[in-house]
Order: structure tokens, then sequence, then C-alpha cells
């Protein structure tokens, strides 16, 4: 099943970065970065991008929550 992993750019690089968060759907992938963005304020640029790896969060009520094994 494929998930969606939210990546950002937070310095000179313009290496984009990422963690092991996984959604189940883009939307809560995009809901998450923004957030994070808003928390950091060193990101320069946020994107969303497809994972192999399984979901691991969902995002509730304005959070990420994690998804029982």
């Amino acid at each position: 099943m494929p998930s969606f992993a939210a990546e950002v750019i937070a310095d000179s690089s313009g290496k984009w970065v990422g963690n092991g968060v996984r959604f189940p759907t883009e939307q809560e992938a995009k809901d998450y970065v923004r957030d994070l963005a808003r928390r950091w304020t060193l990101v320069r640029d946020t994107r969303v991008v497809m994972s192999t790896e399984p979901p691991n969060y969902n995002w509730v009520n304005n959070g990420p929550v994690r998804i029982s094994d």
C-alpha cells in the first residue's frame, strides 16, 4: 500500500529531507507539512511525495496520530 511523505528544504543546501512519518492520503501529508512549516522558522520549501513504505500515521484533529500495529 503506498503512502505519502512530507519533505522540506530547511537550509541553504537546497536538499529535500524528510522523516519516517507516512500518511495514507496525500491530503493528510499536505496538512502535516503545512503545520510543520508553520512551526519551523527555517523551512524554505515543502512538498509531498509518494512512498512505498506503509502508512504509520493519520492526521487527526490537526495533529499526527500513530497508527497502531
